[in-house]
């Protein structure tokens, strides 16, 4: 059981971001304009759907799709592609907001005291449970854009991160309960041994592709602007600040902004040393402020987030 935390974490991790549509010539990403993007994601909202996922997800016409797909969201930038499904995460909510960082910190790029820029956010469930009373693994995949709200034209590469809660899984009451971590917990549940199969398939796949699932690096955002000297944290974790808790079952509806007087508002913290006991040296730096919510077929099955590939020449200090 000693790999159990690389099985879990590819299901939970990589599975999230893993596209099911056939695999094609990348094309060279120029970035994207983030009114573009949004209206994509709010132009088909839907009722709350039931999306399940299944071994069977991963194959189609004798072919392996995960092993394709596990390359490409490794390769592809893109921020919106066609119709596909979500293996491991299919159920989710997307948010609208700005990223605002507003403390002294050793970090560079959109980590630096000051930074401002728009931001799409997906919350998201593992596996197919959504309600309360089920284990859920919440996630958290945001999208950074260094542009203006008023811009409609110009194009930027975004910075993309992923966080997730506990990899397997908690009955955690409330999304806003909980941090989500691009190192998450891993917790034995019940249901990632009935998936067992189909997290062993994505981690033999996806750890021929990439190194080191159980952690997402966060360079793409310390590299965001014009830094010479770019100092990346190891660590970062979100989580909501508010007063009162939404009892809705579903967590798409207790994320609903308008639940929030239209404002739901992440602190972002983050570290780059922990102890002997694995406590980290964390450090709030900012916040994440979402003004609008959506739940759409485009945020389900077309809105996608890169996948940054391990690197080892990362500096996280002075």
């Amino acid at each position: 059981m000693k790999h159990l935390k690389k099985i879990i974490a590819s299901i939970i991790v990589i599975a999230a971001i893993a596209p099911t549509f056939a695999t094609q010539n990348v094309e060279e990403y120029l970035g994207s304009n983030f009114n573009s993007v949004w209206n994509q994601v709010s132009s088909d909202q839907y009722q709350l759907p039931k999306n399940k996922i299944s071994f069977h997800s991963l194959y189609g016409f004798f072919k392996d799709k995960i092993k394709k797909n596990a390359k490409r969201t490794l390769s592809d930038r893109s921020d919106i592609l066609p119709q596909f499904n979500k293996l491991a995460h299919p159920n989710g909510i997307c948010l609208k907001g700005t990223w605002n960082i507003d403390q002294e910190s050793i970090y560079s790029g959109y980590f630096k005291k000051g930074s401002k820029a728009l931001i799409i956010a997906r919350a998201s469930t593992a596996l197919s449970h959504t309600k309360r009373g089920k284990y859920r693994a919440f996630g958290f995949a945001g999208k950074i854009f260094a542009q203006d709200e008023n811009d409609f034209d110009s194009k930027v590469k975004t910075a993309n991160f992923f966080m997730v809660d506990d990899l397997g899984g908690t009955k955690a009451e409330h999304y806003t309960d909980v941090a989500m971590l691009n190192e998450p917990a891993v917790s034995k549940t019940t249901d990632v041994i009935i998936h067992v199969a189909y997290a062993i398939k994505l981690a033999l796949t996806f750890g021929k592709a990439d190194n080191n699932a159980g952690i997402r690096q966060l360079y793409e955002i310390s590299e965001l602007g014009n830094d010479k000297n770019v100092i990346t944290p190891k660590w970062m974790n979100v989580q909501a600040r508010v007063q009162n808790k939404i009892d809705e079952d579903d967590f798409r509806d207790e994320l609903n902004v308008d639940n929030y007087q239209g404002e739901l508002v992440f602190d972002i913290s983050v570290a780059n040393k922990e102890d002997e006991q694995g406590q980290k040296n964390w450090k709030r730096i900012g916040t994440i402020n979402f003004n609008e919510s959506i739940v759409s077929n485009s945020c389900d099955h077309r809105l996608h987030f890169h996948h940054p590939k391990w690197r080892t020449d990362l500096k996280h200090s002075l």
